[in-house]
């Protein structure tokens, strides 16, 4: 029977096992290797450069570019987020008439796919007849036709702002969970001992909010470094590279340029920088577990 089960396990796994290896590891090690060639992508012709494509990337304007842009994008992407979607939650929490409904409204976001929300980000940014130049028109009085997604100074910002109406209801739907951990009377002392709503919040509430707050943290870093759909429909990375994260460089540079070679290094690098903010993550959640579990 054991020997059974054994042979079902195995061969139940193998599939998903083969397309988890051919999908994700063998991309994975062939970035790895053609980040040490000169491959443009189609020569089967190419040879061995060392370290010469990593070291482009420190004298590339571009790359250093991206690598601040990606900077602000992860910031915005933990900030925004994350304060939204606690305060989202605290509203959401003290029982409010039609709690439900808001959460519903406030969670579907995150069920639209990334390329589905740039859309609808890019028609409410149209100059012309876009909801945001028009509501602008109206308050004001007079026509504005601003090109939100075609101006270097406001590209980046106006895609950060789409990525977080998506992501905020992610960050609400974890944070409520947490609120619900907290117990009721705890905070009926706090309230019979005197304690203001601010105080409350500071000393009780946000303090064992803790563990909600360093997943809420990982995810947005973690799904930010994941933001290239958006951008691509929305700016491109335009205009001018205004707009360019590293994953955006990387592809522009891979399937534009065609330096096979030198798009692998940029994604090598994407990719270490992933696992130290992830091993930064876990480590950080061990100390969680040992303060609060």
């Amino acid at each position: 029977m054991e020997q059974h089960n054994r042979f079902w396990r195995v061969a139940l796994l193998a599939l998903p096992l083969v397309v988890f290896g051919l999908f994700v590891v063998w991309p994975l090690f062939s970035s790895f290797y053609y980040s040490f060639t000169d491959w443009n992508g189609f020569n089967p012709d190419y040879s061995f450069v060392g370290f010469a494509n990593f070291a482009k990337i420190t004298t590339d304007r571009l790359f250093l570019h991206a690598a601040l842009n990606t900077a602000i994008w992860m910031a915005a992407a933990i900030v925004l987020p994350t304060a939204l979607g606690l305060v989202l939650a605290l509203l959401l929490d003290s029982r409010v008439l039609g709690a439900r409904v808001f959460k519903s409204i406030f969670y579907l976001p995150i069920c639209l796919s990334a390329v589905i929300v740039g859309q609808i980000w890019t028609w409410i940014y149209q100059p012309d007849w876009g909801l945001l130049n028009t509501v602008i028109g109206q308050v004001t009085g007079e026509k504005f036709a601003y090109a939100w997604l075609a101006k270097p100074g406001s590209a980046l910002w106006s895609v950060i702002i789409a990525w977080s109406w998506q992501q905020t209801g992610l960050s609400m739907v974890i944070y409520l969970a947490g609120l619900t951990a907290i117990p009721g009377d705890l905070l009926e002392v706090c309230e019979i001992e005197g304690a203001t709503p601010w105080q409350r919040f500071r000393r009780v509430v946000l303090p064992l909010l803790a563990p909600s707050t360093v997943v809420v943290v990982a995810l947005s870093v973690i799904n930010s470094l994941k933001g290239f759909d958006i951008l691509y429909i929305m700016t491109g990375g335009g205009p001018f590279n205004s707009s360019d994260t590293l994953a955006m460089h990387m592809y522009n540079e891979s399937f534009k340029k065609y330096p096979m070679g030198y798009g692998s290094a940029i994604s090598v690098v994407l990719f270490l920088i992933a696992m130290a903010i992830i091993g930064l993550y876990f480590r950080q959640l061990r100390k969680v577990d040992r303060i609060y579990g």
